[in-house]
């Protein structure tokens, strides 16, 4: 059945990964918060080699089995996610990244309310590799790399707001350090955010919403995945997209 678009979603709380769409291309998940997109020094299990595990164990593949990553989420960060399957999906669905035709939506939740009810944020950011830290810098610093997004409030209860987040750019930790720059960070992040952020509130930043265009039949894909029905995101009554078809 060809479809037109395509919208997914998942209305529980997510701790480990699920495949929500998966073809001869594609495999779209939700990345539960806690696990790398990719292998890194602690080791610990990550999404591109759950994956490759997958792959190998339901397709009886002999050897490693490809899974192109084409976009990351920080470790804290949960949500929807596309990895590919072949190298011709990778390097086009890549295409569309660099061309700006793939969308990526995120919620977050701040621990006061911006000023402006919506407006495009415009940074430039520098990553300390040694701390694992991004900085905000001029322009003109060597390695120095524009960072862009807008933001638009959805709701406001007890000095918090819920934001909807489009990201234009995909800069490390960037949505964490541009919302902090305008004092508004994010709920539980002990990064950027309030010192005083107790080790157990989760990150309440979210990818909700992920489209792009199929790389091999054209169709428009949307998947939309509801963050989980706990921590910070019960003090909000935003309403939960239904699942929708076409």
């Amino acid at each position: 059945m060809e479809l037109q678009s395509f919208w997914k979603l998942c209305y529980t709380s997510i701790m480990t990964p699920s495949i929500i769409f998966e073809d001869n291309h594609l495999l779209v998940v939700i990345k539960p918060q806690g696990i790398p997109t990719q292998p890194d020094a602690s080791g610990d299990a990550d999404m591109l080699s759950i994956l490759k595990s997958h792959r190998q164990a339901s397709e009886e593949k002999p050897g490693e089995a490809f899974v192109g990553m084409i976009h990351r989420l920080d470790r804290v960060t949960g949500g929807v996610m596309v990895f590919a399957k072949t190298s011709k999906a990778a390097s086009r669905l890549s295409a569309q990244l660099k061309d700006n035709q793939f969308t990526k939506r995120y919620l977050a939740i701040v621990t006061s309310t911006p000023k402006k009810n919506s407006e495009t944020l415009i940074h430039y950011l520098l990553k300390n590799e040694k701390d694992n830290k991004v900085d905000i810098v001029g322009m003109a610093v060597a390695g120095a790399k524009r960072a862009e997004l807008t933001y638009t409030i959805n709701e406001t209860r007890n000095n918090q707001a819920l934001l909807e987040v489009d990201l234009l750019t995909g800069r490390s930790h960037q949505i964490r350090v541009q919302l902090n720059a305008i004092g508004c960070p994010i709920v539980g992040d002990r990064k950027y955010g309030r010192p005083q952020t107790a080790p157990t509130v989760p990150l309440a930043l979210w990818a909700h919403q992920l489209s792009f265009i199929h790389p091999t039949t054209g169709d428009n894909m949307k998947f939309i995945v509801n963050p989980p029905e706990d921590g910070a995101w019960i003090n909000f009554d935003f309403q939960r997209k239904s699942h929708k078809t076409r």
